[in-house]
């Protein structure tokens, strides 16, 4: 069974190296899409009961472990110096600097790794994080699948 929580956010980015309006600074309400697998829970009593994983626990762990802190921040590409210098002048600015440029494919990739761990298969139904959506606009999107 399949169970997906959507969540969205403001951030952000610039990609330094794009040929076109990307390469500027602006932002995006982003949207990312938490795809976990896993059986169904049939153990008597327990509030999980008839579920993989309840939604609202899904949605704790995105927040705590990815969505608060990209929320309200600029994606940045260690290597775009010009802007990471200048963000750096900017005291209390919300930065967060990626060891990639920050497209839609790449932030899919870095949300994939940050929250694979996090989703533990924690009532033995064999739960694991199978994909990560992340929207760039709400006709763009990345898709990361769990491998193997």
């Amino acid at each position: 069974m399949q169970i997906t929580r959507r969540l969205e956010f403001d951030a952000g980015h610039r990609i330094p190296n794009h040929a076109s309006q990307c390469r500027h600074l602006h932002g995006h309400r982003y949207a990312i899409e938490i795809t976990l697998s896993g059986d169904i829970i049939t153990a008597e009593g327990l509030s999980e009961q008839g579920m993989v994983m309840d939604y609202s626990e899904v949605k704790r762990i995105a927040k705590e472990q990815l969505v608060d802190t990209w929320d309200h921040a600029f994606l940045v590409y260690r290597g775009d110096t010009a802007v990471l210098e200048f963000l750096q002048t900017l005291p209390g600015h919300k930065t967060v600097v990626l060891d990639v440029p920050p497209t839609a494919e790449n932030l899919a990739t870095v949300a994939f790794a940050i929250l694979s761990p996090a989703y533990r298969d924690v009532y033995g139904n064999h739960l694991q994080l199978e994909r990560v959506r992340l929207y760039e606009t709400p006709n763009n999107w990345a898709d990361c699948l769990r491998q193997g």
